[in-house]
């Protein structure tokens, strides 16, 4: 299956799991369009400032691949930067949050996949 750009679902969610600002979601695929067990596969756009909020990953996996930009992930109790082309798994139960800390776009790349 192809998607195109404007054939993907957008939305906006405003103070994410009780992080500041917003964050725009591009669904590249809904979870029904996907054989496997995924919850989330799309494209986060994270304005300066903006984050989410520390949640936890219990019974999934979640992946975040960082595309442009620069942020603040918490990851296992320890905040660390991260930049494009750095990638984070949570999941086991863990937690995590992360937020936007530099001047352009924090765009990535995030899959929640269940099992």
């Amino acid at each position: 299956m192809i998607k195109r750009k404007n054939q993907q679902e957008m939305e906006v969610r405003k103070n994410m799991r009780g992080g500041p600002g917003e964050v725009t979601l591009r669904h590249y695929f809904k979870p029904e369009e996907i054989t496997a067990r995924t919850r989330l596969c799309a494209e986060l756009r994270l304005p300066p400032g903006a984050g989410i909020g520390i949640h936890d990953h219990t019974g999934e996996d979640e992946i975040y691949i960082i595309q442009r930009g620069q942020g603040k992930v918490t990851d296992g109790g320890k905040e660390v930067e991260v930049e494009a082309g750095d990638a984070i798994l949570t999941g086991k139960g863990a937690s995590h949050s992360i937020q936007n800390s530099g001047h352009e776009d924090l765009i990535v790349t995030a899959v929640i996949m269940k099992y």
